[in-house]
This record gives C-alpha cells, sequence and structure tokens, in this order.
C-alpha cells in the first residue's frame, strides 16, 4: 500500500499539466489588450507574469540618483513581523488570483536590511504560496549574512536554491569601500565580488544560486553598457537587465534628461556589448514598449540565441513550444520533476522530439562545433533584458481613465493605457483584492503608503549598515 500511494504521488507530481496553472494563463491571455497578443507573447501561454511585494520594507541604506522611491521611504523602519504579516497576504492573493506558480521579487527597499531569519521567513511564505522568489538588493553585505540566510541556526540548509538581483550601477552612493564611483568600470570589482559568494556558498554548502544584474541607465551611463556586458557576462550572472531612468518617485533626485537615453540606444549598446544583434520580438514580455528580451548562451566569449528570428524553422520551434509544453509548470518544479514532465508531453507528441532535435543541429551549427569543442560543450544561459518604466504624470492619468472605464482618444494616454495592461510586473493590494502594475504602484500609491508607513513604522533608532 505504501509503494502504491508513492506511486500515486509521483504521478501527479509528475502529471505534465496542473490544470489551475492552465486557467490563470487563460484568465491573463483574456486580459491582454490587443496590440500584446503577438506570436510570441509568453503571458498567458507560459506563464502570468512577474510580481512584487510592495510596503514591507521601503528602506535602503544607498542613496542613488535617480530612484523609483518616495520621499518618506527612507523615514520606515525595517520591521520583520510587519514585513511577513504583509508579505503573507499578499502572496495569498496573487496565489488566488494569478494561479498557482509564478515569479516573485521580494522588493521594496534594502532586503538585506531585513535580519537572515527575517528574510528566510519571507522566501519561505512565497514558496509555500507557489511562488519562485528572487531578493533584490544592492548586493552590499557580506558572506557572513549570506551565510546565516541559506544555513539555520542548526547550521543545515535552509533552501536548496537562492536567486538574488543585485542592483548596480555608478549613480548608486554609500557602497562600502567606493563611496562614488567614477564609473561602471569601477564597480566591477564589487560586482565580482557578490557572484563569488555565491559560488562558495554552493562548494561549501551545496546551495545553487540564480543571479540577476540590473543597472539604471541615464545618458550618464549609457555609453557605458557594453563594457560592463564584456567584462561582467562571465561572472555567474545569468540576466543582465538595464532599466531606463523614469521621472518616478522622489522629484528631488531627478538630476539628467533621463529621456535621451531612449530604448533603441539602450539595446543597441546592450547589442554591443553581447556582441551580437538580440531580436526582442522572438519571445515577449508583456508590451514591447516596456519590455524587451533576448534568450540565448555563451560559449566562452560568444553568445547565441537560442531561436533566430529570421529562421523561419526556429519560429516554427516556438510554435511548437507554446502548443505541447506552454502549460507545463516549470516554475518552481524540482528538476527531476520537470524532465519527467516533459518526457511524458514527449511521448504523447513525437513529433516534439524531431523537431527538437532539428534544432539542436541547427544551434550547434550557429554556435560552431570548433567553439563547442574548444570549451567541451559547456555553455552559460545568459538573457538580456530591459525594462522602461513610465514617468508619473502619464502613469496617473492613464490609470485614473481606466478606473474609469474610459479608454483615451489622446495617443499618449491610449499608448500608457495599452502598456498598463500588458504589464509583465504585478502588486498586489489584500485590503482591496486588486493587483496594479508596478509603474501604478509607484506613480500612483507609494507616496500616500510610505507617508502612513512612516507613521505606523517611525525611525526610533539608528541601524548601522548591513556590511
Amino acid at each position: 500500500m505504501r509503494l502504491l500511494r508513492a506511486l500515486r504521488s509521483l504521478a501527479r507530481a509528475t502529471r505534465p499539466y496542473d490544470q489551475e496553472f492552465a486557467r490563470a494563463m487563460a484568465r491573463r491571455w483574456a486580459e491582454l489588450p490587443e496590440t500584446a497578443r503577438t506570436p510570441g507573447q509568453i503571458l498567458g501561454r507560459h506563464g502570468v507574469g512577474c510580481e512584487g511585494t510592495h510596503g514591507v520594507f521601503p528602506k535602503c541604506n544607498l542613496k542613488c540618483t535617480p530612484c523609483y522611491h518616495s520621499r518618506d521611504a527612507n523615514q520606515v523602519r525595517v520591521d520583520g513581523p510587519h514585513t511577513l504579516e504583509n508579505i503573507t497576504s499578499q502572496m495569498r492573493l496573487l496565489n488566488r488570483v494569478r494561479g498557482p506558480r509564478a515569479h516573485a521579487q521580494l522588493i521594496g527597499g534594502e532586503v538585506s536590511l531585513l535580519s537572515p531569519d527575517d528574510h528566510a521567513a519571507a522566501l519561505t511564505v512565497m514558496r509555500e504560496h507557489g511562488r519562485e522568489p528572487m531578493s533584490f538588493t544592492h548586493g552590499d553585505f557580506d558572506e557572513a549574512y549570506l551565510d546565516a540566510l541559506a544555513l539555520g541556526p542548526d547550521g543545515k540548509r535552509r533552501f536548496h536554491r537562492l536567486s538574488f538581483a543585485a542592483h548596480f550601477d555608478k549613480f548608486m552612493y554609500g557602497r562600502a569601500g567606493i563611496e562614488r564611483p567614477e564609473s561602471e568600470a569601477a564597480l566591477n570589482p564589487y560586482r565580482a565580488r557578490f557572484t563569488t559568494m555565491f559560488t562558495a556558498l554552493r562548494r561549501q554548502h551545496r546551495v545553487r544560486s540564480f543571479l540577476a544584474h540590473n543597472m539604471t541607465v541615464t545618458p550618464g551611463n549609457l555609453d557605458e553598457i557594453a563594457g560592463v556586458i564584456r567584462e561582467c557576462h562571465a561572472m555567474g550572472y545569468g540576466m543582465f537587465s538595464s532599466q531606463p531612468a523614469a521621472f518616478l518617485g522622489d522629484e528631488r533626485r531627478w538630476k539628467e534628461r533621463y529621456r535621451e537615453a531612449t530604448p533603441d540606444a539602450v539595446w543597441a549598446e546592450i547589442e554591443r556589448g553581447a556582441g551580437s544583434p538580440l531580436d526582442y520580438r522572438v519571445f515577449e514580455n508583456g508590451d514591447v514598449r516596456c519590455n524587451r528580451t533576448a534568450y540565448g548562451f555563451y560559449t566562452g566569449d560568444h553568445w547565441t540565441p537560442f531561436l533566430n528570428g529570421d529562421d523561419p524553422r526556429d519560429l516554427a520551434v516556438r510554435d511548437t513550444f507554446f502548443r505541447y509544453f506552454g502549460k507545463v509548470t516549470f516554475t518552481g518544479t524540482p528538476p527531476a520533476h520537470l524532465a519527467v514532465k516533459l518526457l511524458r508531453v514527449a511521448a504523447r507528441h513525437p513529433s516534439t522530439v524531431a523537431t527538437a532535435a532539428r534544432w539542436l543541429g541547427r544551434t550547434t551549427r550557429r554556435t560552431g562545433l570548433l567553439r563547442l569543442a574548444r570549451h567541451r560543450l559547456r555553455v552559460r544561459p545568459v538573457t538580456f533584458v530591459m525594462h522602461q518604466f513610465m514617468d508619473a504624470d502619464v502613469v496617473a492619468p492613464a490609470w485614473e481613465m481606466t478606473q474609469r472605464g474610459e479608454q483615451a482618444t489622446d495617443p499618449g494616454l491610449r499608448e500608457t493605457q495599452e502598456r498598463l495592461a500588458a504589464c509583465h510586473y504585478a502588486m498586489a493590494h489584500p485590503r482591496d483584492g486588486t493587483l496594479v502594475p508596478a509603474c501604478v504602484q509607484h506613480a500612483v500609491l507609494d507616496p500616500a503608503e510610505n507617508a502612513a508607513l512612516r507613521t505606523l513604522l517611525p525611525i526610533v533608532e539608528t541601524r548601522g549598515r548591513n556590511v
């Protein structure tokens, strides 16, 4: 009987499709505006999008220009019980509305200002609600903090895997050892130090990691993006995300003509750093006016896309993936269980095996047999991303019209409404049961929310920097 129960449990765990997840994606697709229902659209076909926390620990101990935090953010103390209570209610709503699986960022301020135990508890709550959490940080913490997060008081692993998004750019002031960086290149040793901590964590305690590199882009560092990618792509980051600065948050920190760093200019610099054209229409995450994404891998210093948008055969692979594997829940699924899920789909649809084999042959030729042999078939998946936040002065009126059920006739406001409707990044408000796009959170809701938190959680003591 015990063996039979175990087999039944394994069969359920490796069932290819979760019907609740499939229904959540169908709802997401139905919510998308027509402008976002493209052949490469991921939302509604292989996921519901990304999520983030808010109003949990808005304080940060670096001073950055620009920054989307409101004026009151740094007047709120970091409080573990408040953080856990609010994360729990937000994750509960996200699970109910967006379905059983999604990626979610533990974000709001500087995550390492939480104690390691509170940080670990927050990640656990997120996982309990079907979220794959990623902690958002400036990376200015030490190995002792990371070990205390990853390991319990008994020295045993709390987690098999951790994900962090680390933000590095030269407009962040107050980092230990480099108070005011003169250039992006000056930060490269700190970027390397951050990944080295996770390499040691895996070697010593068998805790795996996924690391994303984020940087805010203004006209003042636009021409340094390529150098960051060239010098840092082999450090251990699986994603490089560039965010053109927007007029959000504390207007006292608006120091440059941010919009001169246009999306096209930023993407061109990313391509220059990658040494390759990056086709962001093969796969799309929401509206391409907000997000551009290119998936691929490095072999040595050579980056190859997983799919070539100029090759109809590769686009057919994409369509096959959406058709047969789109409803498979990759997020949060143990690798062994995921492998069985994929095998079960392939057994049901044998043509997918031939499609995959032909794709592998083409990709191998594009990469180069000699190059692969020289690097002993070692490849490193690295994704390039650009997130374009919108300015508060357009988000606020567009959102107000959306809330009233009105469709704007002004082209600029109409575009903003479309982008908000296709937003890839949502935040939950349990009090009224609503989800809002991140731009709305930062442009419309953060100021009042942080003002209230300043009263609820006033700073009553001086907190040291966590380094």
